[in-house]
């Protein structure tokens, strides 16, 4: 097993990472394992789930793969009752399925004259209902129904946290994404209400926002057949001061930054709500604030995930 990235303890935990086959959530799996969890890793498609519960194993972690749809009630509750019988109540639910549809995306960036008549180009007034429609529901309700189906079994306990993954286009829309980016956005307000609705029972909600990473699910939006960058790349690059875009986590390699230094820098601003102090946002996590040079990529990343789950008394959205 390679190093422990979170820097505590989660001997006796159960985690469940809900789009445990996408390239984030499948690194944060083998990091709560490293951490001593047992993983559940849940994916509409479990081969591909299957594929990283396999390299927890044969590192020495526990961990299992589990079918299941975000989108469906039925099949979340299957998922919860099945991770129940296996490796107990669930005390970790990381809520990191998501993603966008091309038909809840427009073509052009800026509307033009005689856009809405072209047939060529998918502008604004061709958004497809039913795609807007799946994107919410994939990325919002797919917040919702496993938080619905995990949350029975941390009710009375202590120490149990949720945390959720939100996007830098919760606060800055991305052109041509208004769907996801409003998904998004809505993922950050739910956290938020989560966070006080549940603070009574003790059960601490989080967020985190990533940036940009180059991955298989944009490659072809960045990157041009000769590995250029895009135009589009351009742009993003043009409003991200650290530089440029972080590569797909490589397993094993540093992701978080000293305790103390975590600790200073993480937290923009306190407000207070039903009684517990939550922390309110902190809008980047790659970009450069006054006086501090703030967690970069990947080590940003898993520095506001160890928070988001070790810290005692506190509920965040970042």
């Amino acid at each position: 097993m390679l190093k422990n990235m979170l820097d505590t303890d989660l001997s006796g935990k159960v985690a469940v990472v809900t789009g445990a086959g996408g390239v984030l959530c499948s690194d944060m799996a083998k990091v709560l394992a490293r951490a001593g969890a047992k993983v559940a890793l849940l994916n509409r498609t479990v081969s591909k789930a299957q594929v990283y519960a396999d390299e927890i194993t044969a590192g020495g972690g526990a961990a299992k793969a589990y079918p299941c749809n975000v989108v469906d009630a039925a099949s979340c509750q299957a998922a919860a009752a099945a991770v129940l019988a296996d490796f107990g109540p669930c005390d970790i639910l990381v809520n990191g399925a998501g993603g966008n549809n091309p038909k809840a995306t427009t073509d052009k960036e800026y509307y033009e004259p005689g856009d809405r008549e072209n047939e060529a180009v998918r502008s604004f007034f061709d958004l497809s209902p039913e795609a807007v429609a799946g994107v919410f529901d994939l990325n919002f309700l797919g917040t919702i129904l496993p938080t619905q189906a995990f949350v029975p079994q941390m009710l009375g306990r202590s120490g149990c946290c949720i945390l959720n993954i939100s996007s830098m286009n919760a606060y800055t829309p991305l052109t041509k994404i208004p769907a996801y980016s409003g998904a998004k956005a809505a993922v950050t307000n739910l956290t938020q209400w989560l966070a006080v609705h549940f603070s009574r029972q003790g059960i601490r909600v989080n967020a985190i926002a990533p940036g940009f990473f180059a991955a298989g699910q944009n490659q072809q939006l960045l990157y041009n057949p000769d590995g250029t960058p895009t135009a589009r790349t351009g742009k993003i690059l043009a409003a991200t001061p650290h530089g440029p875009l972080r590569r797909q986590p490589r397993a094993g390699r540093r992701a978080a930054v000293p305790r103390q230094r975590c600790r200073r820098q993480l937290y923009h601003r306190r407000h207070f709500a039903g009684g517990r102090r939550f922390l309110g946002l902190f809008r980047r996590i790659t970009r450069i604030f006054p006086r501090s040079p703030g967690p970069r990529g990947r080590r940003g990343v898993f520095c506001l995930f160890r928070r988001a789950l070790t810290c005692p008394d506190c509920s965040l959205v970042v």
